[in-house]
């Protein structure tokens, strides 16, 4: 398959590119076009004659979003709509990758594929937007929720603790809101799974498990030999941030297994995985 990626830069772009080496990928990121631009969007079709597109590009500044709030729209949600209207005029499939945020986190026991968008800052008002675009696609439409991305990129979740540890005797991080860390490789893999079964429909495409912010981080701190009271639990409400978050954003899967994707590593595996990867790279 010719698969156009977006956002091919980025950590989950990236990763697409390095597990798909079975496809044609043709990875693109700003510097090849504006996806916010109907002409550039165009441009790109008519230069790769794309067989699917993998959607990866996104606005993923959370607290960001809250006070550039028409830039999140405009990249969360034009440039989607920009991609539907060559997919569906040259019937091309699309994945989407949306988030858990749009769902409200008022439910502990989280959420599955089919329950109701409902949420609570403006990152998440601006993906769901997009997730309906996706909805009334005619070309085949997937949509891919996915939650607290790491792996190998200039930043994230754990790049931030391990760079703490090294410069304060304790950290303090939310213990009140739960999700299901994702490893960029593992969702990669699902991702191409997805583009290449071409089913539409909705897929929560996570590692398995779930933790709090908190629990993530001890994970980390553990892993790398810290004792285990340097990361200590406070609540959101003694760590305020501009964008609310869900307090439960834990994505349940079923529709994949449906399909009959292969069940997905456990998201301390992934974490291992990462971690002797930095190790490696740090070593040399």
């Amino acid at each position: 398959m010719r698969i156009l990626v977006t956002g091919a830069a980025g950590t989950l772009g990236r990763a697409v590119m390095s597990v798909g080496t079975s496809h044609d990928l043709l990875g693109v990121d700003l510097v090849d076009g504006d996806l916010t631009s109907a002409n550039a969007v165009d441009h790109l079709f008519a230069r790769h004659d794309p067989d699917w597109v993998v959607h990866c590009a996104a606005y993923t500044d959370v607290d960001g979003a809250e006070s550039d709030r028409e830039t999140a729209r405009r990249v969360n949600g034009e440039a989607t709509t920009n991609l539907i209207k060559c997919c569906d005029r040259d019937d091309v499939g699309l994945t989407f990758v949306s988030t858990d945020y749009v769902f409200a986190g008022k439910n502990p026991d989280g959420y599955g594929e089919r329950d109701l968008r409902d949420p609570v800052n403006h990152y998440g008002s601006t993906k769901a937007a997009a997730e309906q675009a996706v909805e009334a696609m005619t070309a085949p439409g997937q949509i891919v929720r996915t939650s607290w991305l790491f792996g190998p990129g200039s930043s994230n979740f754990v790049l931030t603790i391990r760079r703490l540890l090294g410069s304060r005797p304790s950290i303090r991080v939310v213990d009140d809101q739960r999700g299901c860390p994702t490893y960029a490789p593992d969702l990669a893999g699902v991702l191409l799974f997805l583009a290449e079964n071409g089913t539409p429909g909705h897929f929560h495409g996570t590692n398995s498990g779930a933790c709090s912010w908190f629990e993530f981080a001890r994970a980390v701190a553990l892993a790398d030999g810290w004792p285990s009271d340097v990361i200590q639990p406070c609540s959101s409400q003694e760590y305020p941030t501009p964008a609310r978050r869900p307090a439960c954003s834990i994505l349940r899967s079923e529709t994949l297994e449906a399909l009959g994707c292969a069940p997905r590593p456990t998201w301390e595996d992934a974490l291992d995985r990462y971690l002797n990867l930095l190790r490696v790279e740090e070593s040399r």
